[in-house]
């Protein structure tokens, strides 16, 4: 058998069997301190894929950095077929700060593909792009929700392939949701160097959320076993299928006031139905807010304070709504049985 080449990252060269934490330079804050962008490349002894896992880059979307934290754990990259590039946290500024934007609050996930000699945000998604994106057959980028919101755990795709939308049924997601590319997002960027990139989203910003945690390393795993990467016995195929959906809209706030919601996040709202209600400080009015189409609540806010156009519900149409709680509440059962956590990873 042939011998494997390095691969060369960053002028590290990490060799075939062998893990190793590269900083790329990202430049000089204004104290003089140098920046880098930390990668785990993680280089297995026999050829395959090349995937990049990324998080934060919203740096306050922490929940992809702890999903990464527990993917570099897992025994089955022992065995690994191919290359696995690991980015816990892209945009270090934000996480620091708690914020999730850069020191020039710019989005990041707006910024792509970037210059290396444009704005700081713009110099990041260069280098991110390039050294990183570029290097790999697929990515997945993982994503929460925005602080006081809170997501069920779902891929967002927009396939340039046919095994691509296979392998995002493979994650075993409650929710597989088809969506259009954002101008200047990494999607897009990665659709130009023809790489597709999965795009999971679960739980809120700055928290920890144990099912989304859970739902997120089993599925970059199944990932890697549709790709070849990691054996079969890393982890078990979801037992039922993700639900499908391909349009999706918030329910607002039609008047400010102290929201009641009667709906959680995997709860199937008809059309019609009263999903919450919204009442002034003196118990004098309610106004109720109905679903304008059958759905699944697929995302929601968490704060009873609303002013006027806050965004309260997001609903996805989906295929077999009578369905629909059935099977997420399977995938989350499957979830707590499965052998790959255990309880010192309970959080």
């Amino acid at each position: 058998m042939a011998v494997r080449s390095a691969f060369e990252m960053g002028g590290v060269d990490v060799a075939p069997g062998t893990r190793q934490t590269v900083q790329l330079p990202l430049g000089v804050l204004s104290n003089h301190t140098p920046m880098t962008l930390p990668v785990q490349v993680v280089h297995g002894r026999r050829a395959g894929p090349v995937l990049f896992v990324s998080a934060a880059v919203h740096g306050d979307e922490i929940i992809g950095v702890e999903i990464v934290r527990r993917l570099l754990r897992q025994p089955a990259l022992k065995q690994l077929r191919g290359t696995l590039i690991a980015v816990p946290i892209v945009n270090a500024f934000g996480f620091i700060n708690h914020s999730r934007y850069l020191p020039d609050r710019r989005d990041l996930n707006r910024c792509f593909p970037g210059s290396g000699d444009g704005s700081f945000a713009g110099r990041l998604a260069h280098l991110f792009l390039s050294e990183v994106v570029a290097r790999a057959d697929l990515g997945i980028d993982l994503h929460s929700a925005a602080i006081h919101r809170t997501n069920l755990p779902q891929i967002r795709v927009s396939p340039s392939k046919p095994e691509t939308m296979d392998l995002a049924l493979a994650f075993g997601a409650p929710v597989v949701i088809t969506s259009k590319l954002r101008e200047g997002s990494l999607r897009e960027a990665a659709k130009e160097k023809g790489v597709d990139v999965l795009l999971y989203e679960a739980g809120e910003g700055l928290r920890f959320d144990e099912m989304a945690i859970r739902t997120g390393v089993a599925g970059i795993l199944r990932i890697m076993h549709g790709l070849g990467m990691v054996a079969r016995r890393a982890i078990a195929p979801a037992r039922v299928t993700s639900i499908l959906s391909a349009k999706s809209s918030w329910l607002r706030a039609p008047e400010g006031g102290i929201l009641r919601a009667y709906k959680g996040i995997g709860a199937m709202a008809e059309k019609g139905e009263v999903v919450g209600v919204i009442s002034d400080p003196f118990g004098e009015t309610d106004i109720e807010i109905e679903a304008g189409e059958p759905g699944l609540v697929i995302g929601r806010t968490n704060l009873p304070i609303v002013n006027q156009g806050d965004a309260l519900f997001h609903i996805a149409r989906v295929r077999k709504p009578d369905t629909a709680e059935a099977r997420i509440g399977a995938l989350a059962e499957q979830l707590g049985e499965a052998a790959i956590f255990d309880e010192d990873e309970i959080i």
